[in-house]
């Protein structure tokens, strides 16, 4: 209640009509509303009853990539102290590692070493999208005299689990200005972005800057590590789907990668997106809360599946991901990260129920197709969501002008 007095009484009148920050006023209401709820209220009919408003939701989502989140800084630290302690690794110089060593060191059977090495990767990427991503919404709702929208309180927290933990910080403001401002502030700002804006960041990151987006050197905070995530050893012949095997794995060592193993999260990868299981607790929270849609989420299974099925039946004797079976797709890569927080968004989504289906399922069509035939492309999900991002409001489109004619037809059957 301090706080809330202090903000009221000294602050402010300072910046609402008549004060001398007036014109400042989106900024001031971008930092109130972060802390607490909104007191203005509709003035005019008709009202909406609802028990939810667009902070709950954003607010929903945010907790439910709370489980992946947290998974993420222990397994980016515990990937890091692994190769420090058991194969002789170097940490990266600099600060970072200066704070492990100092308060919890690079034990990787340490749950707080893991924790704290994980930590100090993620806050400074986490601070850099937030800061970087308000400031472009701050200024353009300043330019057109509107309030902040809570819409990048999500972006930004999703945009930070897709990225790997060495990522220059540089990159990460560039990214994620390019997905605010032409992802969706020039189209009009929330609710008018007709792809996500957190994936048109990391494409922009992926063909602007390959190689800190990609490849064998990225995913683990170590200095002159290269090893290779198991979806680009899947895509290279080195896991038997079977057994579960690597024939090479990071600093040239053999590791057994099984299934489990994959769907626990245990493994190199973005920052959010190794565990298929927090990202399935994730996954019931927003379908518990009916945030998201199960449809999309249904179809874009029912695509990966059938499409597995395919491929495998076809089969390839110089492609070894002609093999993999459906539930390895699930468990590697982004697949399940995007299919839960991604495919899902309501924005950028098919709108119509019969929509969400063609939508979804097109969705996991294109991801394993990509991952498949491409080689240049082992991951796919960015790809295949943003292609569906394209294709959704043609989708609807189609299932409206279905709707209208088959009303028509009834209409007439029922005139004569």
């Amino acid at each position: 209640m301090g706080l809330r007095n202090y903000l009221d009484k000294q602050v402010a009148p300072h910046f609402h009509e008549g004060g001398k920050f007036q014109k400042y006023y989106v900024f001031y209401e971008m930092f109130d509303t972060m802390l607490y709820s909104p007191s203005s209220t509709t003035g005019a009919a008709a009202h909406v009853r609802d028990g939810i408003d667009l902070k709950r939701v954003m607010m929903t989502v945010w907790f439910a990539a709370l489980p992946a989140l947290l998974f993420g800084l222990y397994n980016v630290g515990y990937q890091a102290n692994l190769q420090i302690t058991e194969f002789g690794f170097s940490p990266l110089p600099g600060w970072r590692t200066d704070l492990v060593a100092a308060l919890g060191g690079f034990d990787y059977t340490s749950l707080w070493a893991n924790v704290l090495h994980g930590a100090v990767y993620y806050i400074p990427i986490m601070i850099v999208v937030y800061l970087g991503g308000l400031l472009w919404e701050g200024l353009f709702a300043w330019k057109r005299g509107h309030e902040v929208n809570e819409g990048f309180f999500v972006t930004g927290i999703l945009f930070t689990l897709i990225l790997p933990p060495s990522i220059p910080l540089w990159q990460v403001f560039l990214g994620i200005s390019f997905g605010v401002v032409i992802g969706k502030e020039v189209f009009g700002g929330t609710g008018k972005n007709f792809m996500n804006p957190a994936l048109i960041g990391r494409a922009f990151l992926f063909f602007a800057y390959p190689a800190q987006i990609s490849g064998d050197e990225v995913w683990v905070a170590v200095d002159n590590f290269s090893g290779a995530t198991p979806l680009s050893l899947a895509a290279s012949g080195n896991i038997d789907f079977d057994a579960g095997l690597t024939a090479l794995a990071t600093a040239g060592q053999q590791v057994d990668i099984s299934w489990m193993h994959t769907f626990v999260g245990g493994i190199q990868g973005s920052i959010g997106e190794t565990s298929t299981l927090a990202i399935l607790i994730g996954a019931g929270i927003l379908l518990l809360t009916r945030i998201a849609s199960w449809r999309i989420m249904a179809a874009v299974a029912l695509g990966v599946v059938g499409t597995s099925w395919m491929f495998n039946a076809v089969g390839s004797d110089t492609n070894p991901m002609f093999a993999m079976p459906w539930y390895w797709h699930m468990t590697l890569g982004g697949l399940a990260f995007g299919l839960v927080f991604m495919a899902t968004d309501p924005v950028s989504a098919a709108m119509t129920d019969a929509g969400k289906w063609v939508f979804g399922i097109l969705i996991g069509f294109m991801v394993v197709v990509i991952r498949v035939i491409n080689p240049a492309f082992p991951e796919g999900m960015m790809l295949a969501i943003l292609f569906g991002n394209l294709c959704a409001p043609l989708i609807d489109y189609f299932v409206v002008q279905a709707n209208i004619r088959r009303r028509q037809r009834r209409t007439v059957g029922g005139a004569v």
